[in-house]
Formats: structure tokens, sequence, C-alpha cells
């Protein structure tokens, strides 16, 4: 009996137990469950705003190097339709501009672009990036965006992909200006424009609190932004320089390596896809990104295609310096609407810049500014065009305000915006151009020795011939009076 008793005690002790713990168990589940979830939302929350700025800091980067590989594809074309003797200079001036230019970014052009407004009009903080992190305590912290930008990427990150473009302006200019322009004057203007004009016109379009941005003007990559503000720099350089040596009206000197020339503009089109769709600066709608490269893509054909065309029937000869040039045409002319239209608008934009390109070229000859590359026909025309087109076929689902474009039954808004501020930004960009280059013209800096245009640029710039054997420059002797 004793043995009994003893395991009947044990067996209610042990239920005894069982019971108390379920019941402190069933007590603190909810409490226990809660701290479970709230620790796991946190933790997922906070990983995948990391994963975000991961992705969306790849994609700028990676975007960005794309932009300035162009820089490459710039020295490329510019080289091959150049004349043979102004060879070496172009290129050296496409490398310098990138040097230059980011030095002058990093001193006050990324400052007056993206720092926080003054009435709109320029930035006033962040020169030489004093504020793109912090430390405390030894550890260091990175800032996010700018203080006219709420881009989800760190101030160093977008601080590069916009260098990259403000290269590019730059680099538009010296093609226009190629084989006559002092290189001491080439690093003076490319300064000047790195520093302050370029990034003013960026602060009015892409900073948060700039005045036209503030009127829903609408320029997403740069139709206005970089390529009417190269282009009306170059064609007001190329003007005050005045023309190349033997340069005969009606002759346009024919590109000396048309290999070069596609080879860059193959490049140019590869790097665009980082121009246009990096400009979205994050991953976060890739279908809008998708949309963007395919626009691109469609102006670049249909713009190479009506240019070879439009050539074809004027001369009965496929020219492919025409159909390289009407391919840029195309994606100069979408830039700023690639995000905004429908690609069949696209397609159509593409079409008429390849045209519009060519008949721009007829233009300027006819007023007999040598511009060696077109660049004005470029990037200045189809680049108005651009930001034009946005006002005729801008779609209500895909433009900032909503608003649809003229031709899409949304009546004179978009495109009343849009001229204006292009009317705006080519004003300013034609007093300034003429004060910069009239000022370097004054003082000697703008226009090459006459020595040069005797010997040719490379060797009195450089000592140098691209193709010695057959451009050489032993033979080629300097004045004795010469300094």
């Amino acid at each position: 009996m004793a043995k009994v008793t003893t395991k009947r005690k044990n067996y209610l002790a042990r239920f005894l137990a069982i019971a108390i713990g379920a019941a402190i168990f069933a007590g603190f589940t909810p409490m226990i469950a809660h701290a479970i979830e709230t620790g796991t939302l946190e933790s997922l929350t906070k990983s995948t705003n990391e994963l975000k700025l991961s992705v969306d800091t790849s994609w700028v980067l990676i975007t960005g190097f794309l932009v300035f590989f162009m820089q490459c594809g710039f020295a490329m074309l510019e080289a091959g339709l150049v004349r043979q003797t102004g060879v070496v200079n172009t290129l050296a001036e496409n490398f310098v501009d990138a040097a230059i230019t980011l030095l002058a970014w990093w001193a006050t052009g990324f400052a007056i672009a993206y720092g926080t407004t003054n009435n709109g009009f320029f930035g006033t903080d962040g020169f030489f990036l004093n504020n793109a992190f912090t430390l405390n305590n030894g550890a260091i912290e990175y800032a996010l965006g700018s203080g006219g930008s709420t881009a989800s990427v760190s101030t160093f990150t977008l601080f590069f992909f916009q260098f990259a473009f403000s290269a590019t302006a730059s680099t538009i200019t010296t093609g226009s200006m190629a084989e006559r322009t002092d290189f001491k004057g080439d690093l003076i203007y490319a300064f000047i424009m790195g520093a302050v004009m370029y990034p003013i016109v960026v602060h009015w379009v892409w900073n948060n609190g700039g005045w036209l941005n503030k009127l829903s003007f609408h320029d997403f990559a740069g139709s206005a932004v970089v390529h009417s503000v190269g282009g009306w720099t170059a064609l007001v350089g190329a003007y005050i320089l005045g023309p190349r040596p033997d340069r005969v009206w009606g002759q346009i000197p024919p590109a000396h390596n048309l290999g070069y020339a596609t080879i860059g503009t193959m490049i140019l089109w590869f790097g665009w896809y980082g121009f246009n769709a990096g400009s979205t600066l994050t991953l976060s709608n890739p279908g809008l990104a998708g949309l963007i490269v395919v626009n691109t893509t469609l102006a670049a054909s249909t713009g190479a295609m009506t240019a070879f065309l439009y050539i074809y029937f004027r001369f009965r000869q496929w020219h492919l310096f025409c159909g390289l040039n009407g391919s840029l045409a195309g994606l100069v002319a979408i830039t700023a609407g690639c995000a905004y239209v429908m690609p069949w608008a696209a397609a159509l934009i593409g079409a008429v810049a390849g045209i519009l390109v060519l008949v721009a070229v007829d233009i300027i000859e006819w007023f007999e500014i040598d511009d060696p590359v077109g660049a004005f026909a470029v990037h200045g025309t189809c680049g108005m065009m651009g930001v034009i087109c946005v006002g005729l076929f801008g779609h209500p689902a895909l433009t900032m305000n909503k608003k649809a474009g003229l031709f899409l039954g949304g009546g004179f808004d978009l495109l009343g915006v849009q001229l204006g501020g292009e009317v705006a930004i080519i004003i300013f960009v034609v007093i300034f151009s003429f004060l910069m280059f009239g000022a370097l013209n004054a003082v000697g800096l703008l226009r090459v020795n006459p020595e040069a245009d005797r010997i040719g640029i490379d060797v009195y710039e450089h000592g140098a011939s691209a193709w010695p054997d057959v451009y050489p420059i032993d033979d080629l002797q300097f004045d004795d009076d010469e300094d």
C-alpha cells in the first residue's frame, strides 16, 4: 500500500507542475508572441530598406559608369570627324575636360546644382562635399541625397552620377570648337561650365526647389539641361572663334576616319542607356526603367533610318556620317521625354529628329559657322525639339503633373511650360557664353596662335601626330620668332 500511495503522489505532483507551467505559458504567450512579432517586423523593415538602398546604389553607380564611358564615345566620334591634323588635340581636350570638370563639380558645381535653394536659382550649401558625411565618436555616417534632392542614395553616389552628366555638357562644346581652340582656353571654359553655368541650369530644373521644377518643367534626363546647354554654348563658341583654316563654305571637310566615328557613336548609344534609364535614380519602378530603355532604343533606331533615307533621296548615296548623326539626334530628342511618352511617340520623335539634324547642319553651314562635328545640329537643335515634344506627346499617366500633351488632348498647359522653360535656358546660356568666350577672346586665350593654322594644331599644341606615318611632324618647323 505504501508503494501505491507514493506513486499516486508522484503522479499528482507531476500533473500539478504541468498545469502550473501551462498556466504560466498561457499567460505569457501573448507577450512573447507580440515581442517576436514586433522584433520580426522591425528587423524585416530594416533589412528591406537596406536592401533597397543597396539595389538603388548599385543601379545608380553602374549607370553612372555608363554615362562616364560616354566620354570615350565623344572622344572617338570627334576624333573621327575632324581632320587628321587635329586628332591629338581633340582627344586631349575630351580627356582633360573630364578631369577639369570633376574638380569644378566638386568645388562649387554640385553645391550650386543640388544644394539648398536660394529663391529657386542656385544652391547655397554642400561646397567641396562638406555635408556628404558626419563623424560621431569616430564612426562615419553617410548622408542621403542633398539639400535639393530626395534621392534614396548617398550624397557621394548622387555626386558621381551627376558629375558624369556635367562632363558631357562641356564635351559637347569641344566638338563644335575643334581644331582651333587654345588648349589653355579649353581648360578655363570647361572649368567655368562645370563650376557655374551648367549647375545653375541644373538647379532650375532638377533641384526640388528650382523655379522651373516648381512649374513642372519636364526634362527627365537632360535634353535641355545637358544638350541644349552644351549645344548653344558650342554654337556661340564656334561663332566667336571663326572658321578653321582653309574652310570652303558649302564643302564640309570630310571626316578623316569614319571607323573612329562609328565606334564612338555606338559607345554613345550604349552609354545612353545609363544616361536615360539611370536618371530614375532608383529601381523601385522596374517597369518605368524598361519603358525608358525601349523608348531610347526606338528613337535612336528611327533617327538613324530617317537620316539614311533622307540623304539617300537627296544624293542617291547612303552616307554613314548622316546615319550616325541621325541616331544621335534621336537619342538627344528622346532624352527629355523618355519617361513621359509612349513607345509610338518615341519612334516618331526619333524619326523627325533624324531629318531635323541634317536640315540644321545645312542651316549652320549657310550662316558660315564652322561646326566640325555638327554639335549644335545634334545637341542644340534636337535638344530643343525633345523638350517641346514632351508638351506635344506627354502621356497623362506618365507626366509629373498628370497633364497630357497637346496632341493627346491636354491643351497648351504643358506645352507652354516647356516652351517658356526652354527659352529661359537658351537666353541664359547664350548671354553667359558670350561673356565667357568674349572675355577669353579679349585676352588672347580662345583662338589658338595663327602658327597652329600653318603647321597644324596637333604639332603646335602637343608636338604629336596621331598618324606619324601619314602626317609626320619632323618636316614641320616652328617660326624662329615664335614664343
